[in-house]
């Protein structure tokens, strides 16, 4: 059957727009498709780099039909708890495992990497890279990574996942979508412990009928109370939430060590329970003076007791509140009754 010539050049067209179309061009590249394998056999999406691999990837001509998110890693810090180099290390596959599954069709768009010191050596001083933790993105048109790269901010670290992924947001323009975490408890411990709880229900309910209990024991009951105000005040639901570090590495010195984040919006675990700590005095504080020392008769003890109270009480509190304004900059004022003056 002879083809026309109009149809030939009909077919001729669409057979050139799709070998020049994006699309066709990002699957064809031997190295995105080497890339997508390696994705594909991690369990998170995170891919080991090597020096070669990183020669390989940046000898592309740019721009480049993907962005790399590089997680520079160190097994010998890892003992370092100020550097929390595991703990930033899971939450960087966290992000790519919940990058993947909330954007299967942008995979072979953001890869994610993880590089080692002892292996990639030389892959470290091609980033200039002389401080960990460290994270860094390669846009696509990146052809010096060491200045064209974009290194995420020190003081981000602190919230980790949601960090990282706010990171990726404003700077490669993707959207990671909900962090994925795995649940805190497994079926199997629930079950566990739905069947632990089954067995102790009987001779728990002979013992509380009795009376002979730890709920029965008033100094529990006074114990639970002041755990229970500290864990309020001191932002241990927030720390707990966000999985805040007790504290964080200097940006301008790495060996030294930040307790306290000038910032609003966020806290470290040593600053929320230093602030807990001094709520609490106040508190025990008050309850020994409303409930002990009206007991006293001693008036001359009652008089130097109440002013030592209210000295330390005045003091924490005024702790708090400098805090607070090297923090967020507001100031607490004090007004004078106008009838005063």
């Amino acid at each position: 059957m002879a083809i026309s010539p109009t149809t030939f050049a009909i077919a001729a067209l669409l057979l050139i727009s799709h070998l020049t179309s994006p699309a066709a061009s990002l699957s064809s590249d031997p190295i995105v498709t080497e890339l997508s394998a390696l994705q594909s056999q991690s369990p998170t999406g995170v891919i080991r780099l090597s020096d070669s691999l990183l020669r390989r990837i940046l000898s592309l001509p740019t721009p480049r039909p993907f962005h790399a998110l590089i997680f520079f890693d160190a097994h010998h810090l890892h003992s370092k708890p100020e550097l929390s180099l595991p703990t930033l290390k899971s939450e960087f596959a966290l992000v790519s495992a919940s990058f993947q599954s909330n954007n299967p069709n942008h995979k072979s768009k953001l890869f994610f990497f993880e590089v080692e010191f002892q292996e990639s050596q030389s892959s470290f001083a091609q980033f200039g890279v002389n401080s960990l933790p460290h994270i860094r993105l390669i846009p696509p048109t990146a052809s010096d990574v060491k200045t064209e790269s974009i290194q995420m901010d020190a003081a981000d670290y602190s919230r980790l996942a949601d960090s990282m992924a706010e990171f990726i947001e404003s700077r490669a323009k993707f959207t990671v979508g909900q962090i994925n975490r795995p649940p805190v408890v497994s079926r199997k411990q629930i079950a566990f412990i739905i069947a632990v709880i089954l067995i102790m229900t009987p001779f728990f309910l002979k013992k509380l009928i009795s009376g002979n209990t730890i709920f029965h024991d008033k100094n529990i009951w006074m114990a639970g109370a002041v755990f229970v105000y500290f864990f309020s005040v001191s932002g241990a639901m927030f720390n707990i939430i966000r999985k805040m570090p007790m504290v964080i590495a200097d940006r301008q010195d790495p060996s030294k060590l930040v307790f306290f984040y000038q910032g609003s919006g966020m806290q470290l675990g040593a600053e929320g329970f230093s602030i807990g700590f001094l709520y609490t005095i106040v508190g025990l504080l008050l309850a020994f003076v409303t409930h002990v020392l009206v007991r006293v008769k001693n008036k001359t003890a009652q008089r130097l007791v109440m002013l030592f109270a209210l000295f330390v009480s005045f003091w924490a509190v005024k702790k708090v509140i400098s805090l607070d304004n090297w923090k967020t900059g507001y100031s607490i004022h004090a007004y004078i009754p106008s009838s005063w003056q």
